[in-house]
């Protein structure tokens, strides 16, 4: 589809459809080269819509035949879509017969061909280039598919829910039969045909009932697929327990293939995974992939319900399944971290992500509501903003009710809706119904402002203590700046949690607002509503730091007006983990961003003894100290600024980490020598957290010994390297040569890639790696250049891609943003090659350059030429073509 014929879809527009689906009979006889679909629909006229002709959706389908009620009927096409003018009944069947190529399909969107197998991608809009189709969500219908294929090529036939029949045919063909009794909408089919091998596992939910629950891998991979079947029996177990969610068919189905564009997909009874979140031995999965592939597991099953059996009206409420589901697989893995301290490791993870992806999208032209308001490309709609941002939207809900309201919320909402297509305010409206006298509900139409307006609002604190009358004051003031297409913003509603914590006695004061009776806890929310507010606590006994947005309690950049004397209180004592971090964050940033206008970063004693006494405390978690003494980002640096030079950013805190190298040569010794793990290896946090710290303390000892032209910690790190039992120690000794730019650095990748070279999923590693190692003189991208010619590189597979172009490209913004072009004239040939294969993979690529005006001169001119370069193409995809004119337009 070229640039310009996909129009701009707005929410305000939608209509229910014109006719309803539903029952879906599909038959489709499977090759690679030509597969026949046909398919036979039971459609009702929709009485709320005026009668007008059926317009169903397809995209690069040969049409055979079209029957109504058995009778031919005649159809044209207009614009991909087959229309048949008003049928007399309102009710019929109409029978199409069509075929597709499943081998040509390099999109990987409908269905396509991987590894000698066949896949389906439907989700957002991939069942329009299976069949024609109403390919909307709120059009839900039962389905039953019919599979049939060549035994030997395909002696695996699945489809969504449970197995009805199966047998064989003429000719060395087979068949099998699928019955789904769950309505669903096309998003949420799927097939595979495949020859493949599967870890089974019966599972008895709280009801009685048996489930088998299986994970299909290509032969030579079941031995990597254990860690994912823990995850996904923990997953039917917590669901239950938590929300009262049980599974729903006689089986759940997990299949991984190689060629994904995302993550994985939640198809009703039948989830397709990136062979990244199923696939993991020690020897091959690093602590990261473990945790990963438990939390897609997860995120993938809570669909079941939160996406599946509840789905979207419109795709404008893509956060309704999407947010909530983030939210759910976060508890979920909050929950099986176990400690408190683990607990903490993990929201920091997630806010982490939030920053570094979310905030700059809020700041930027793709800046959107989490409800967006109008889309050209819905798959580019899939963003941080959607998920992550929609996640803390749902959290926020959550800390505004509690535990066991939000479980209340959550048993209305499937109440009133299962089965249903609805909206986002269909849910916020169920928890506020079940927790009447609840903030939420109280102001909900103030709250659901979240959903409709887009940008980061900017929370200032400034707090003062009176010594004479033993109150503190805090006052509060909210703003949020202007966005694409917002420019003018009302306050919001924002739960700040909060404590107040000794400025001499380190310890939490109790919390007793002017008004109130008596104290209550050291812990509460406020909740604000206006655009500024005034809180006073009274019978405070002591000068006090307040401790603020503790676990991080909503989505907002806060300027809290604290001193280094203030936070390194709140480093020291304060009881919220996520504060606590926090502060040592802004510690750092601090001194990074006064040093950018110099480049010049002179760490001083008491900052440097801060994070030794981090490093030295007994009672932090190794997790915890891992994630706090690793400095803030490049590109969360690179975002408090209003002109970003990337080469400054990256030498500054290149300087810093070097400083802390350097300074805290013999705490790291230390700490790589007290953390090692000496049992044998399990995914665990205890284990995982002590291999985290000792893998940053070895990356500080070798670049401090390269610094100073000592041989004996490369030397270390390149014989554990070769002795590692485990990939997370391989990789982390390997990582630390690399980013030091040791001389072992080469012998070592060239090892690694002989050991791995049959491993995809750590081939993308060595790929990845390389593409992400500091910037020095030009060398990285030059290797990052020469990778692309590499015999074991390709564009086709999306993991592979993404190791090599989505690393340089925003992870590493001193290899990428290069004072002659380069990095941008690499973008600019790299996005139209992609697009010409696999739009949403470029889409997703070209995103790499849309806050252009970000940066500074000569940076800015460059990359704005490489924009408009790529912008004047007339064969690019629409899914690509919105992500570049957004990013030219003022």
């Amino acid at each position: 589809m070229r640039e310009g014929t996909a129009p701009l879809i707005r929410r305000e527009d939608y209509l229910s459809p014109a006719y309803w689906i539903r029952q879906v009979d599909l038959t489709l006889d499977l090759d690679a080269a030509k597969t026949i679909v046909a398919s036979k629909l039971t459609i009702e006229r929709n009485g709320q819509q005026p009668a007008q002709p059926l317009r169903l959706h397809g995209e690069d389908l040969n049409l055979l035949r079209v029957l109504v009620d058995g009778q031919s009927v005649s159809f044209r096409h207009e614009d991909d879509m087959l229309v048949i003018d008003a049928p007399a009944a309102d009710q019929f069947v109409l029978e199409i017969r069509n075929t597709i190529a499943p081998e040509k399909n390099t999109h990987l969107s409908g269905l396509y061909a991987s590894g000698g197998g066949l896949y389906t991608q439907c989700e957002a809009e991939g069942f329009r280039r299976i069949t024609y189709f109403l390919d909307r969500p709120d059009v839900m219908a039962v389905y039953t598919v019919t599979l049939r294929g060549d035994k030997k090529k395909y002696p695996v036939l699945l489809s969504n829910g449970n197995l009805v029949e199966q047998g064989e045919l003429d000719g060395g063909r087979h068949f099998a039969k699928w019955h789904d009794p769950f309505p669903k909408p096309s998003y949420l089919f799927a097939l595979v045909a495949a020859d493949l091998v599967a870890r089974e596992q019966w599972v008895r939910t709280r009801g009685g009932k048996d489930h088998l629950l299986q994970i299909f891998v290509k032969r030579g991979d079941l031995d990597k697929t254990e860690h994912a079947m823990n995850s996904l029996i923990a997953s039917v177990v917590w669901d239950e327990a938590r929300f009262n969610l049980p599974l729903d068919l006689e089986r759940f189905m997990i299949v991984a293939v190689d060629d994904f564009n995302m993550g994985a997909m939640e198809n009703k009874g039948l989830n397709l995974f990136n062979t990244k979140y199923v696939l993991a031995s020690a020897a091959t999965a690093t602590d990261a992939d473990f945790d990963g592939i438990e939390s897609v597991v997860g995120h993938e099953y809570f669909h079941n319900w939160t996406g599946n059996r509840i789905t979207c009206r419109d795709w404008f409420q893509l956060s309704l399944k999407e947010g909530l589901t983030v939210f759910r697989d976060q508890e979920f893995s909050m929950d099986m971290a176990g400690s408190a301290s683990a607990r903490a490791v993990c929201r920091i993870a997630d806010v982490l992500r939030l920053r570094e992806s979310q905030f700059p999208e809020d700041a930027g032209p793709m800046a959107h509501p989490v409800r967006p308001d109008a889309y050209q490309a819905i798959d580019n709609f899939y963003t941080s903003t959607v998920y992550e941002k929609g996640a803390e939207v749902v959290r926020m809900m959550h800390t505004l009710v509690g535990r066991e309201g939000f479980a209340k919320g959550m048993s209305l909402y499937f109440q009133r809706h299962d089965g249903q297509a609805v909206t986002c305010d269909d849910f916020a409206q169920a928890i506020a119904d079940a927790n009447p006298d609840s903030a939420l509900a109280v102001n909900l139409a103030l709250f659901k402002r979240w959903y409709s307006q887009s940008g980061t609002p900017h929370l200032s604190a400034r707090g003062q203590y009176d010594t004479a009358a033993s109150t503190f004051t805090l006052e509060l003031s909210q703003a949020n700046p202007v966005t694409a297409a917002q420019p003018n913003k009302l306050p919001q509603l924002i739960p700040v949690a909060m404590g107040l914590v000794g400025r001499h006695s380190g310890q939490a004061l109790a919390l007793q607002l002017e008004g109130e009776a008596a104290p209550s806890g050291s812990h509460r929310v406020l909740v604000m509503t206006e655009a500024t507010q005034r809180f006073v606590f009274t019978h405070v006994t002591e000068d006090c730091v307040p401790s603020l947005l503790r676990g991080f309690s909503a989505p907002v950049l806060l300027d809290d007006g604290l001193t280094d004397a203030d936070r390194l209180v709140l480093l020291a004592h304060d009881s919220d983990p996520f504060t606590r971090w926090e502060s040592g964050q802004k510690l750092a940033l601090g001194r990074l961003l006064t040093a950018l206008p110099t480049g010049t970063l002179e760490l001083d004693e008491p900052f440097v003894h801060a994070m030794r006494g981090l490093l030295r405390d007994p009672s932090l978690d190794p997790a915890f100290k891992e994630l706090a003494l690793v400095p803030p980002s490049e590109g969360y640096v690179a975002e408090q600024t209003t002109e970003v030079d990337p080469q400054r950013v990256h030498a500054v805190r290149e300087s810093m980490v070097q400083q802390l190298a350097a300074r805290l040569n013999e705490d790291w010794a230390w700490a790589f020598a007290e953390h090692q793990v000496r049992e044998g290896y399990r995914p665990v946090a205890e284990q995982s957290g002590k291999r985290a710290l000792a893998n940053l303390a070895l990356a500080m000892l070798v670049r401090h010994a390269v610094a100073t032209g000592d041989t004996v910690w490369p030397g270390r790190a390149y014989q554990r390297f070769k002795d590692a039992s485990n990939m997370t120690d391989r990789l982390g000794a390997l990582q630390a040569l690399v980013n030091a730019h040791a001389e072992l650095a080469a012998p070592a990748l060239e090892r690694f890639h002989a050991l791995f070279r049959h491993e995809p999923l750590v081939l993308d590693k060595w790929f990845m790696l390389q593409a992400r190692a500091p910037e020095r003189d030009g060398r990285v991208f030059a290797q990052a250049k020469q990778l692309l010619k590499h015999p074991d590189f390709t564009l086709g597979n999306p993991n592979r891609a993404r190791s090599l172009l989505m690393a340089l490209a925003f992870f590493n913004p001193a290899a990428f943003h290069r004072a002659d072009a380069g990095g941008y004239v690499f973008w600019a040939e790299r996005v139209v090659e992609l697009d010409a294969i696999n739009p949403q993979l470029a889409s997703r690529f070209a995103r790499a350059l849309d806050r252009w005006r970000h940066l500074a001169e000569p940076y800015r001119s460059a990359a704005r030429e490489a924009v408009a370069r790529v912008a004047a193409r007339t064969d690019l995809s629409s899914d690509t073509a919105e992500i570049i004119h957004r990013a030219l337009q003022e």
